[in-house]
Order: C-alpha cells, then structure tokens, then sequence
C-alpha cells in the first residue's frame, strides 16, 4: 500500500465492531477524509491512540492509502500535530472546540484537498489553545469567518446602520422587502467579527443575549446556503453556556 505523510484536524469518531474506530479528519493532503483505526479499544490500543481521537484535536501521520477506492484510509503511524495546553482542560475551549469540529464534519463534505480552509481551521484550534480573553466570542468569529472560505461573506463594505441582506449577500441602508436579513445590530457585528483577528475578540463586546442573537443569525445566514448547519447539536450547549 503506497504511504503519505499528512497533517489533520478530528472531526468525528465512529464505533467499528468491538475495538475499532472510523475516525473522520480533515487533512491538508486531501479534505476531508475517512481512516479505519483498529485496537482502538484493546488493551494494547488503549491510551495514547484513542486519546489522539478528540475533537478539534491535531494530529500528524503516515497515511496508507487503499488498495481500493471504496475501502478507507489507515495510519501506518499517528501522533499530536502540536501540544494542546489548553483545549483538553478548559471547560470553555473544550466546548468550542466541539463545536468547531462539529460544524467543519457536517458542512464540509469535499474529499479534495483545500489549502486555504485547512490552514483556517488548524489555526484557529492553535489560537483557541492559547487564548487568554475572548474565548466566549470564539464561535461567532469561527463562523464569520468560514463564510468567507465557504464562498458566501458580504460582498461589499459595511456602512454605519446598514443591514446585511442574507438573499443578495450585501450590506443595504434600505430595508429588503424580504425577512432574511440581519438586524442592524447583528450586521454591525458580522462586519467587526470580519476585520477582526481571534486575539481582537476581548474588544469585541457583546453580553450574552447579543451573542445568541447573533448566533441565531448566523444560523439563519448559514442555513440559507447550507442546510446542514440545522444539523450541528452543539449550537444548543453553546446558546446555554455562552
């Protein structure tokens, strides 16, 4: 079997039979790509292999690829990209990054490599990690932010009082005649969250209503082009403790 070497982000993680795993990455060698991972749960495949398998968790491997294209992917070796220091003992930064994973395995379904969306995700979990304040903007950051990669961000500039026309996907100081749009509020944050680096966040203040509200509009904005969103369970948690 011919063997690459790879980078990746987990997505998701499936039972296989007694003591194997699928685990779902999105890598830099392919998009989004599916590996058998067996002893997963033996005694001997215990500890540091089924910790790997996290969400949002980084890894770096040796890849083999299949001898057939129906069948998976495996690891001939597989080990942490970086050293989390934050994410696996931080409530707040394990919970986003649930949520990161979530919405990159239900939205993002290509098997083609994308260079620019892997490194996207690969660093906002290493921003994530070491974020000191701001963390409980990070998801709406997140989303702003992979509009753009997804193809559907504003595609003009922001004006003071303008609203953001999900159907045309511009700003407009004149009401649609339509109701998918955001308020005047959530428009004035979409564009702050777009100029804004993930170490910005702490000056992005918002209190918890307004970061549901904006949250709920995203959903609406994102669920316009990509129905899966509706599909991504951790919004829930996130509405709770954000």
């Amino acid at each position: 079997m011919k063997s690459y070497k790879g980078r990746g982000i987990v997505l998701h993680t499936l039972k296989y039979g007694d003591s194997s795993m699928i685990v779902y990455l999105l890598t830099d060698v392919g998009g989004r790509r599916s590996y058998m991972v067996q002893g997963i749960r033996s005694r001997t495949g215990r500890g540091s292999k089924q910790a790997l398998f996290q969400p949002a968790f980084p890894v770096e491997f040796e890849g083999l690829e299949p001898a057939q294209a129906q069948q998976m992917h495996r690891f001939k070796e597989v080990r942490s990209g970086f050293l989390l220091q934050g994410i696996p003992f931080d409530v707040r930064k394990s919970t986003m990054a649930i949520f990161l994973a979530e919405v990159i395995y239900r939205l993002v379904r290509e098997s083609e490599r994308n260079d620019a969306l892997f490194e996207f995700v690969w660093t906002s979990v290493e921003a994530l990690d070491t974020l000191q304040e701001g963390v409980a903007n990070f998801h709406l950051w997140f989303l702003a932010h992979l509009s753009r990669l997804l193809g559907f961000c504003p595609g003009n500039a922001y004006a003071e009082g303008a609203l953001f026309d999900i159907k045309e996907g511009l700003y407009t100081l004149a009401p649609p005649t339509h109701t998918l749009c955001l308020g005047a509020d959530e428009s004035r944050t979409l564009d702050r969250l777009l100029r804004s680096s993930l170490f910005d966040l702490a000056s992005v203040g918002l209190n918890r209503t307004q970061r549901v509200d904006f949250l709920n509009a995203m959903l609406t904005y994102f669920g316009y082009h990509l129905d899966s969103i509706h599909a991504v369970q951790s919004v829930r948690i996130l509405r709770e403790v954000f």
